[in-house]
């Protein structure tokens, strides 16, 4: 009998910012959802994401006329009301930037619903919730939890920076919020900026960074910069910085503040700037901190949503979670506005359409993170055939026992399985995956794999049911967006000679006996693996823990730098080519490096990527 029940499809749409996203909800669940990054291959891609939202619905099996509804993530002209008001205020001096935003917005941006009109043929109902809305129900709604606060954190939406408030059920309620210009996410882009990264990229890396450095100037910056409350409200000190009329974040003030002018990009690493890392770090949680003891006093909850840019920082996350302000917290994977698509659909599904909402006990409802494409055994047959690339065919069932044994033979290996996540992080469907116990293995991977700064961290694959035995935390973290230390019988004391070194000469010194992944803080950016989210990559670590007695890898994501984690199996094939990768396995298919015949007209790649 065929089943004719009518269902309810919304797309959600992030764009124009950064890391533009799609979503695709179907009767509150989420079916599909991915950034346009990965299709076009330009990173942090923020046009108008048409590919993303063509997955979505092949992947729904429905087209753009057959929605019921279309959410967009924010409100375009309160978001045009504020850029127009700020460069009125700050007049002659932002006529630069106002000449360089102006045309796009009166000729593209504002116009949003009838471009998702034309370019999907859709006539029906749109959602329009701010920004922090967005962020907050993204926190919320796949949340575990029936009834909680939740905190969004970002650079800005329209006007909003800052917010708090209650979600109970089915609905979200913002109670206080804090307005641009103050954003301690522009202060961290700030640093990011000064410190010779790209902003709206490098901010992990100024984390990464941090635990290199002492907060010197720590002080400096809440004498100088912030007016930081006891409740975690503040004010910028907006003489020191230049986002909101010119074309860069900070201004001579804050170079003579600090003693110079920023670091210029790929320049040599100083200890001056691994200080000023650690200091902006110290104060981003000092006032992450502040803020949930506020929110948690006034709203009475014991559970915590977090969302927004500056929910990424998983150190920050770390402290919060160990202080006990709240009982548990849940962090949307993709926390930046990618994720913006999410909340904006099962905004609508909730809030606007009033539909009942039920919790799984401790489960939440985002399927892992694993929303986006995957690719059948076929299909990536096809690939390497009409390729002529040699493979070996493995089984699945020998596909765990095979690269465990790689695993501890110390080779590196390009891991696409399955489908691929949603969010910045790779959890283990595009993943590069190597052996935690080799001391050598994070400085390799990072300079011959990853051509990247070789302070950069790994995060480690662990066990779910294992996790506490190697480090110091008792829940899940799927995510990868909490850090916690290593437990500390498996740390590796330090000589006085070796904690008298400076900088990165800190990376010579082996911290743990799983070295890879542990920070010179002896901390950790964790990944929970779980049977039920990922049965193959569970499968892969508990065959390297019962062979080789570790219940722990390296997993870092599946591109090199400059470039969006891989999506196809063309792109991943590259990837494990123009890298020193020793194996890639790709479905049920073996590749060995040294089979490989050269990529052809590739020798000029690694000069013509963008190196961020």
């Amino acid at each position: 009998m065929q089943n004719n029940m009518k269902t309810t499809a919304i797309l959600g749409i992030s764009a124009y910012y950064h890391d533009s996203a799609a979503c695709l909800v179907r009767d509150g669940q989420i079916i599909a959802a991915a950034q346009e990054e990965r299709f076009t291959r330009k990173k942090h891609d923020h046009e108008f994401p048409i590919n993303a939202i063509n997955y979505c619905l092949e992947n729904a099996g429905i087209n753009g006329s057959e929605l019921d509804c279309v959410a967009f993530y924010d409100k375009p002209f309160l978001k045009f009301e504020r850029i127009l008001e700020t460069y009125l205020s700050y007049a002659p001096v932002g006529f630069l930037s106002f000449i360089k935003a102006m045309p796009l917005w009166i000729k593209q941006k504002v116009w949003i619903k009838d471009l998702i009109s034309d370019k999907l043929d859709y006539d029906g109902t749109f959602v329009f919730p701010e920004h922090h809305e967005s962020h907050a129900a993204s926190a919320f709604f796949p949340s575990p939890f029936q009834n909680a606060a939740f905190l969004t954190i970002d650079g800005v939406g329209e006007w909003t920076t800052t917010s708090y408030g209650i979600g109970k059920s089915n609905s979200i309620r913002i109670i206080a919020d804090i307005k641009f210009p103050h954003s301690i996410g522009l202060l961290y882009s700030a640093f990011t900026y000064y410190t010779g990264f790209k902003v709206n990229s490098g901010e992990y890396k100024v984390m990464g960074l941090a635990p290199y450095g002492e907060p010197k100037y720590k002080q400096l910056i809440l004498d100088n910069l912030i007016d930081l409350k006891d409740d975690g409200s503040y004010q910028m000190n907006m003489d020191y910085f230049d986002y909101c009329a010119g074309l860069t974040m900070t201004n001579r003030k804050f170079n003579k503040l600090f003693g110079g002018p920023p670091r210029k990009p790929e320049s040599k690493l100083t200890q001056r700037d691994m200080d000023l890392a650690r200091s902006v770090q110290d104060v981003i949680e000092e006032v992450v901190l502040r803020m949930a003891r506020h929110v948690g006093k006034e709203t009475g909850q014991k559970k915590l949503c977090l969302a927004g840019g500056v929910a990424l920082n998983c150190v920050a996350n770390g402290r919060l979670l160990r202080e006990g302000t709240f009982d548990d917290i849940w962090i949307q994977p993709a926390a930046g506005d990618a994720g913006g698509a999410i909340g904006a659909a099962l905004f609508a599904w909730y809030q606007y359409m009033k539909n009942d909402r039920a919790v799984n006990g401790n489960r939440d409802t985002q399927s892992g993170s694993y929303l986006g494409p995957e690719f059948s055994d076929d299909e990536i047959l096809d690939y390497l055939k009409a390729h002529q690339i040699p493979y070996k065919r493995l089984t699945t069932e020998s596909i765990p026992k095979t690269i465990a044994d790689l695993i501890a033979d110390e080779k590196v290996i390009g891991w696409f399985e399955g489908r691929m996540e949603f969010g910045p992080r790779a959890l283990g469907g595009r993943s590069i995956i190597g052996d935690a116990r080799s001391p050598k293995m994070q400085e390799n991977m990072n300079l011959k794999i990853k051509f990247r700064e070789s302070f950069r961290p790994f995060a480690p694959s662990v066990l779910a049911d294992r996790v506490s035995d190697y480090f110091e935390i008792d829940r899940p973290s799927p995510y990868m967006l909490l850090v916690a230390p290593v437990q500390k019988n498996r740390q590796k004391a330090m000589s006085v000679e070796q904690t008298q070194l400076f900088g990165l000469d800190k990376l010579k010194v082996p911290r743990s006996d799983i070295p890879a992944v542990t920070h010179v803080d002896y901390s950790a950016r964790i990944q929970t693996v779980h049977q039920e989210t990922n049965p193959l990559y569970y499968a892969l670590i508990n065959q390297f823990n019962q062979d080789h007695g570790c219940g722990v890898i390296i997993n870092t994501s599946f591109n090199v730098r400059g470039e969006p984690i891989v999506c196809t199996p063309e792109d991943a094939f590259r990837c494990f080519m123009r890298t020193h990768m020793d194996y890639l396995i790709i479905g049920s298919y073996l590749l060995d490096k040294t089979e490989q015949a050269p990529l052809e007209n590739d020798s000029d790649w690694q000069k013509e990527f963008e190196l961020d």
